[in-house]
């Protein structure tokens, strides 16, 4: 099918573009080239009805103002970082404390806020956006090439698709933030969707959100989906106190689990649906981890596509990536990438109705 471009605004100097996939069941997914971004996604309900997905917003000014990270591709290092400081190669690396004390998702000016270049191959039905990092950029080491590149399938397939190169060891960990509503992006509170995470063991965080480097297990937790259950049901018995942002009944899911059977190749990661609409989604990952974030910060001041206030609880993420501090955690899986590597990260999320 034809790919559809448009024009979406200009961000220092550079102009930035809308990208419209549609496969032959209707379904599309817009994406653009600041961040690198899906800006929504459409899903069929058990009526046959579709409803944009994803949270997001209608202008580039307010990605560009906003905080939350929606549909953006995130790196150098999404997730957290201690202090901003790791060993590498036997030296102390010092990047920016963008959520200070700690590093978050790449820094002041992460990938998320960079506007990349488009690639369009309709014959596939994608769109690749390329994007040059130079040595020191946020105090990460190495010039990278990335590449981060969206597919939609006729069978109901987006996948997402990152890789990088350096030419200097580094660190890489990119991850997409796309926010979730199988009910679709005004949806509400999504306490009432079923979640499964083909998981048994999630990675403990501390007052900021920072992984302990423990690793428990989910049994007897709030953090045990591995048989289906409404999102909300354990929810409030989750705090995250972090940096002031504790609520009344707490932060809610902000954590890494471990994917089981991690090895080569994509594996399945979890599954989110709207019993009402009967939409769903279903996550695969070649990642060992997902931070799955409820949105138990959004708050009705976060207005959204069609004017909509997103409200706490209205989304959540699924970031598949290596586990958070992994950097300083001999016993997590590395996120070292070296001269002659090629990292490579695929997201597949398939839509169906239930």
């Amino acid at each position: 099918m034809t790919i559809k471009q448009s024009y979406f605004g200009t961000h220092g100097g550079k102009q930035v573009n809308e990208f419209t996939l549609e496969n032959a069941h209707g379904l599309k997914a817009r994406v653009m080239n600041y961040g690198a971004t899906l800006i929504s996604m459409t899903a069929p309900g058990r009526d046959g009805t579709l409803a944009d997905v994803v949270l997001g917003f209608d202008s580039l000014e307010q990605y560009v103002a906003s905080d939350t990270f929606f549909g953006a591709t995130c790196g150098r290092y999404g997730n957290r970082i201690k202090n901003g400081q790791f060993l590498l190669a036997g030296e102390q690396v010092q990047v920016t404390t963008n959520e200070a004390p700690n590093h978050l998702h790449g820094g002041d000016k992460g990938f998320d806020k960079e506007v990349w270049d488009a690639w369009v191959n309709e014959a596939q039905n994608s769109v690749t956006f390329t994007l040059a990092s130079n040595d020191g950029a946020e105090g990460f080491p190495g010039n990278l090439v990335l590449t981060s590149t969206y597919t939609l399938t006729d069978d109901d397939r987006l996948i997402m698709t990152l890789t990088g190169t350096t030419d200097k060891t580094t660190i890489l960990n990119m991850v997409n933030h796309s926010y979730w509503n199988m009910a679709g992006h005004a949806g509400g509170d999504l306490r009432n969707q079923l979640l499964q995470v083909e998981s048994d063991f999630y990675t403990p965080v501390d007052e900021q959100l920072l992984a302990t480097g423990e690793i428990h297990s989910v049994k007897g937790t709030p953090f045990d989906f591995r048989a289906e259950k409404p999102l909300g049901r354990d929810r409030d018995e989750i705090v995250n106190a972090g940096f002031g942002r504790l609520t009344e009944d707490g932060g809610g899911y902000d954590h890494n689990w471990i994917v089981r059977g991690f090895g080569t190749g994509l594996r399945p990661v979890a599954t989110l649906r709207d019993p009402e609409s009967g939409r769903a989604m279903r996550l695969s990952s070649t990642e060992p981890g997902v931070q799955i974030y409820a949105g138990g910060y959004l708050n009705p001041k976060v207005i959204g596509k069609g004017n909509q206030p997103y409200e706490k609880y209205g989304g959540t993420t699924f970031e598949t990536q290596k586990p958070p501090c992994s950097p300083n955690f001999s016993h997590f899986p590395s996120a070292v990438l070296s001269p002659g590597e090629q990292y490579l990260h695929v997201i597949e999320v398939e839509f169906f109705t239930q």
